[in-house]
């Protein structure tokens, strides 16, 4: 009677216990903001050297420093959000080379000298659905973007042209502050390390079917054939490190 007692008793603890347990509010991820910085890597055409691509924009690897974060609305699903800040670097010597000797071979002239200045800068405004899952002390974020893509400077290039009769034309390809629509996503791993901060590792995906560039002076003899930039489209992937604070 009494281990029947002692076990009846036993069942009743252990169903209050777990009717308490779920009754507890569970606590979900906390929304944040971080700070980053890291490399931003061009890819595709927007990172190829190739006179004869028109839409090869001779982009570097360089540096993207910026903010993100996320509000989440629903137990680990969040709206999260993007300002990014990237330099993909200028045109080198041998770059400029390059075009020189395709424009030189287009034009059949004397000679053809390319100088280019400026680099590569814009900005990301990007915003999207986020879900995030917790590991311990670990949360793995995963988030699909879209946005603006802001340039506020790309290589400007002048070609200058030298033929018989010291005859001479000027072109010059514009620098461009344009925008553009941009889409991508986002894959982190962040450690809260104390409560209410945590350390995250970032990699980030930006497509866009790019920015307008502008061109004047007497293009004619470009004809089909010859390089003529009306759009540059940009794709990029980034790798960065950030310190976030929760609230």
């Amino acid at each position: 009677m009494k281990k029947t007692l002692t076990l009846v008793s036993i069942i009743t603890l252990i169903s209050f216990y777990a009717k308490a347990q779920d009754s507890e509010p569970k606590e979900y991820v906390k929304s944040y903001i971080s700070l980053f910085t890291g490399y931003t890597k061009p890819l595709g055409d927007f990172a190829k050297s190739d006179y004869n691509n028109n839409q090869a924009g001779f982009a570097k690897r360089s540096i993207t420093v910026g903010l993100e974060g996320a509000v989440y609305v629903y137990k680990n699903l969040a709206i999260g959000g993007v300002v990014s800040f990237q330099d993909q670097g200028e045109l080198t010597q041998s770059d400029a080379q390059a075009l020189s000797d395709g424009y030189n071979n287009i034009f059949k002239v004397n000679s053809t000298l390319v100088q280019a200045v400026n680099r590569y800068h814009n900005m990301n405004y990007m915003l999207g659905p986020q879900y995030s899952f917790t590991f311990s002390k670990f949360i793995v974020d995963v988030r699909a973007d879209a946005g603006i893509l802001k340039s506020s400077s790309t290589p400007l290039l002048t070609i200058y042209i030298s033929g018989q009769n010291n005859s001479s034309q000027t072109i010059t390809q514009a620098s461009s502050k344009a925008s553009a629509f941009a889409y991508g996503g986002q894959a982190a791993l962040r450690w809260e390390f104390a409560d209410g901060w945590d350390l995250g590792l970032r990699l980030n995906y930006v497509n866009s079917s790019g920015l307008k560039i502008s061109t004047t002076g007497d293009t004619s003899a470009l004809g089909t054939t010859g390089r003529l930039v009306t759009k540059l489209p940009i794709s990029e992937i980034q790798a960065t490190f950030g310190i976030g604070v929760h609230f």
